[in-house]
């Protein structure tokens, strides 16, 4: 199965490196007639993405329905749960404590060097006005969105948080159900999640081809935005998402013996699909797969801990925040000390999880963070108009934490590790 796994990854990566070198030499080229073929192109990306996503609402509360009704012990999913939150607030709090001051120090060095502030990115005013409108979404709004009060609509508009919840309720009621309605509604479930993940192996068949569609136009439009100043925010953020995404292998291999050649292989197809589609959710077929055939983690693991990470563990939120707070710091001659940082890490560790599941969640819960360490809110906008081309490797290191949690998680199941750090 690995050298299966191994071979498809060659097949992306291929299909990755030929796109962004194509890409590339389109945006070298200035022509405007290979451009728009290049964008011609992009719809395909996005029928890919979207049969993907197809599978992933039917597969969550398959695989979730599985694995809760299965455990008819209370106890064992509450001590699951809380495992899993207590290895995301790790895997975040020790990014935070490496990644914020290695990055204050390059941002230190990298301003010393540049003076010159550059133009406002096309689009970051437009982004600034509209953030403040989609601003009246409160906390308080978001924690009585928990509840569906409809989950066939929460299904449909890809509300996660809210359909786990839901779904993991329906799951408790199976279990305390009688026997025969037990087994006949988990032998269904089970035999749906089957099927999505055979619909998985399909439609990641045709990754190249997906990956290809999806790379090529946003790497021929990417020559011009990395250049000045506003490229090296990117080609920064990017950097510190890949090297965050390193860090977890050896901490994988040290709490959950799983060697590192082992876990970069599982994990590099999820990447590839996440670096390609920029997003986690659609990565999540993929990291099922990679966890059950990849490292041989146990379903009831994968199936909780995973739906549970898409939806709520923002690993890449420390290197996100923390760079986008130093970069509108310079842009508008805000200086940064330890404490503002300090105080974004500390942010990224404990909120990230309450970012709404709409587009630009996070950005939305940035505007009260950045008036509370003093940046002003509008900066916002120039990390919005530049967010398409980082945030794929952001979205790397969010897959790889998700991997890394499910793999620490079934480490302390099966060892029965206590659950304090």
């Amino acid at each position: 199965m690995a050298d299966v796994l191994m071979r498809e990854s060659a097949r992306v990566l291929t299909a990755l490196g030929a796109a962004m070198a194509g890409g590339i030499a389109i945006g070298v080229s200035g022509s405007t007639s290979l451009l728009r073929a290049a964008d011609l192109i992009a719809p395909v990306g996005t029928l890919w993405v979207s049969a993907i996503q197809m599978t992933v609402i039917p597969l969550v509360v398959s695989l979730l329905i599985t694995g809760v009704a299965s455990t008819a012990d209370l106890r064992t999913i509450g001590r699951l749960g809380g495992r899993a939150l207590v290895v995301f607030l790790l895997l975040l709090a020790g990014t935070t404590i490496v990644m914020v001051p290695i990055m204050a120090k390059a941002a230190t060095w990298l301003a010393s060097s540049s003076a010159t502030r550059p133009a406002l990115p096309p689009g970051a005013i437009e982004a600034a006005s509209e953030l403040s409108a989609e601003h009246s979404r409160t906390f308080a709004a978001w924690l009585t969105s928990l509840i569906p009060s409809n989950p066939v609509a929460a299904a449909a508009t890809g509300q996660m948080v809210p359909l786990i919840l839901f779904t993991v309720f329906l799951a408790l009621a199976i279990a305390r159900g009688s026997s025969a309605a037990r087994v006949t509604l988990v032998g269904f479930f089970q035999a749906l999640g089957d099927a999505m993940l055979t619909l998985v192996r399909w439609v990641i068949l045709a990754a190249p081809v997906g990956v290809f569609a999806l790379v090529l136009p946003l790497a021929a439009r990417a020559g011009g935005e990395l250049a000045g100043a506003i490229g090296v925010y990117m080609i920064g953020y990017m950097i510190a998402s890949l090297a965050a995404s390193a860090l977890q292998f050896p901490v994988v291999a040290m709490m959950a013996d799983v060697p590192v050649g082992r876990f970069a292989r599982a994990a590099l197809p999820s990447q590839l699909i996440g670096f390609s589609a920029s997003s986690s959710i659609a990565t999540l077929p993929a990291m099922i797969r990679a966890t059950e055939e990849g490292m041989g983690l146990p379903p009831r693991v994968i199936g909780f801990v995973l739906p549970l990470a898409v939806s709520v563990f923002k690993l890449a939120a420390p290197v996100s925040w923390t760079a986008g707070a130093l970069f509108v710091g310079w842009f508008y001659g805000v200086p940064l000390g330890m404490r503002e940082l300090a105080t974004i890490g500390a942010a990224a560790v404990f909120l990230g999880f309450a970012a709404p599941g709409v587009p630009r969640g996070a950005f939305i819960l940035l505007t009260p963070l950045f008036q509370a360490v003093g940046l002003p809110p509008e900066g916002i906008g120039i990390l919005i108009a530049v967010d398409a081309i980082p945030d794929t490797c952001a979205t790397v290191l969010n897959v790889t934490g998700d991997l890394a949690a499910a793999a620490i998680v079934a480490k302390g199941e099966a060892s029965g590790q206590p659950l304090s750090p």
